[in-house]
């Protein structure tokens, strides 16, 4: 008869939870699932099953682009999910060739080589794809319509949240490790200040920018056919207005109209229509002119630049960090909030890869680090929103006025010089810092100024002219 057996050491799971479910959530649940034996995702609305609008995110209607760094970052951090986007019908459009753009200083060439890319999807697919991603494999678990009440522990040390579901009793979910992912509404700084850390400084700016959305149905035969937009000049004096057209899955396209205040669009499908008309150059209205509509109006008010400085707080508590939106988000016009949220996931998965979740001063690091993908989005943001007129919350300064000049006359050198084109997406597309627009070849370029003389309107294709009925003249 056999002797039977002794129970080993009971095994110690370690389990990471993350405070919201939507990319930037998704994303550091990927990052951190290698780290830890569960990680729970903690989000208060109901995940749908599919690329369909979810209550808690109504901005998702307008257009959104993934620049290639942030593409790049969320790669890093979930391999294989480009393919995935483009195989659920995401578009890779290359930059400077697959834009039509009017920048502040002029029409940008589509110059016959790539330097960059962005992807083109509806927010709803490319949330989608990422959830699938990260629940299809093991280790990851939501726990839906449930909020986040406060962290527990101690001013050094957070060990869990105390939670309430929408439809039962409060309770506590001890965690070896918590991450907030929940987006501009995030109330960090005040479950921090209930643990007594200290407060983190704090900068807003807002443009009073509004969004107004309309989706269209793209002409037949229109794969391939370029990002439009129309932008305003922040140093023009008058308000910020611009419209952009974003192709989508689906044989869609999604016109996305923006305006600060005293320009606002409106949610009236009249003026919808008008609207592109009077701006810079009325290309967009008059592409939309010919479409049909598949959709009303929607309007989205939720726009200001906020920073939480949390990497200068000095006794940051261990096991606890904040990414995403909730760490900064930014005025959408730029396209780099989703980039950086990936940017920031891509940080985190690489400091806990090297140290483990439990090493000490691992939140404090990764919280530091963090600053870096932030502060170069937030650089290239508070640049240009600092000029528009009625701006709440600062005013330019000397250096910003001098940076200004600088960035102008690149931009304008940009639409006349292919290398300045490459340097100058290096930064936008968040793979390079602004302090890269220093470097001997690019003052070179500034001095030198544009290659070829400016264009003098939009330039389309001919074929592109005919899939929009001829509209708007080529450069």
């Amino acid at each position: 008869m056999n002797a039977p057996r002794t129970a080993g050491p009971r095994t110690v799971r370690r389990r990471a939870l993350v405070i919201g479910g939507g990319l930037a959530g998704m994303l550091a649940a990927a990052a951190l699932r290698g780290a830890v034996d569960e990680v729970l995702v903690v989000e208060s609305d109901e995940l749908p099953d599919g690329p369909l609008p979810r209550q808690g995110l109504p901005q998702a209607r307008h257009a959104h682009m993934l620049w290639s760094g942030g593409v790049r970052a969320a790669e890093s951090v979930l391999p294989g999910i480009t393919d995935r986007w483009l195989a659920a019908g995401a578009n890779r459009i290359p930059t400077p060739t697959g834009m039509v753009a009017l920048t502040a200083q002029g029409w940008l060439r589509r110059w016959d080589r790539e330097t960059h890319f962005v992807l083109g999807c509806s927010r709803d697919l490319l949330d989608s794809v990422v959830r699938d991603h990260v629940l299809s494999g093991p280790g990851v678990t939501v726990l839906p319509r449930t909020r986040v009440e406060g962290l527990t522990g101690t001013a050094s040390r957070v060990t869990g949240v105390r939670v309430r579901g929408l439809d039962g009793p409060g309770r506590v979910l001890e965690a070896d490790f918590v991450v907030d992912a929940s987006g501009r509404a995030s109330r960090a700084p005040r479950h921090l200040a209930e643990l007594g850390v200290p407060p983190a400084p704090e900068r807003s700016l807002d443009l009073g920018l509004v969004y107004a959305t309309r989706v269209f149905r793209a002409p037949a035969g229109a794969e391939g056919f370029p990002l439009v937009s129309v932008q305003s000049d922040p140093r023009s004096g008058r308000p910020g207005q611009s419209a952009s057209i974003l192709p989508v899955e689906d044989g869609r396209w999604i016109v996305t109209e923006t305006g600060t205040r005293a320009g606002e669009p409106t949610g009236d499908a009249e003026d919808f229509a008008a609207f592109p008309r009077g701006l810079r150059h009325p290309v967009v209205g008059e592409i939309i002119s010919r479409l049909e509509p598949l959709t009303g109006v929607s309007v989205s008010r939720s726009t200001r630049n906020t920073r939480r400085y949390f990497e200068r707080v000095r006794d940051w508590p261990e096991r606890f960090v904040v990414l995403g939106d909730a760490l900064a988000a930014f005025n959408p016009l730029y396209g780099h909030g989703m980039s950086v949220a990936a940017q920031t996931a891509a940080v985190l998965r690489e400091e806990v890869e090297a140290r483990g979740v439990e090493a000490p001063r691992l939140a404090r690091r990764a919280q530091r680090a963090m600053a870096k993908p932030v502060g170069a989005a937030w650089e290239l943001a508070m640049g240009q929103d600092v000029f528009y007129p009625e701006v709440r919350g600062g005013a330019p300064g000397l250096r910003d006025r001098i940076l200004s000049r600088y960035v102008d006359r690149l931009v304008r050198t940009s639409c006349g010089r292919f290398s300045m084109v490459e340097d100058l997406t290096h930064v936008t597309s968040l793979q390079a810092p602004l302090t890269s627009l220093a470097r001997p070849r690019v003052l070179l370029g500034a001095v030198r100024g544009p290659q070829y003389p400016p264009l003098d309107g939009p330039p389309l294709t001919p074929r592109e002219l005919a899939l929009v009925g001829g509209r708007a003249s080529a450069g």
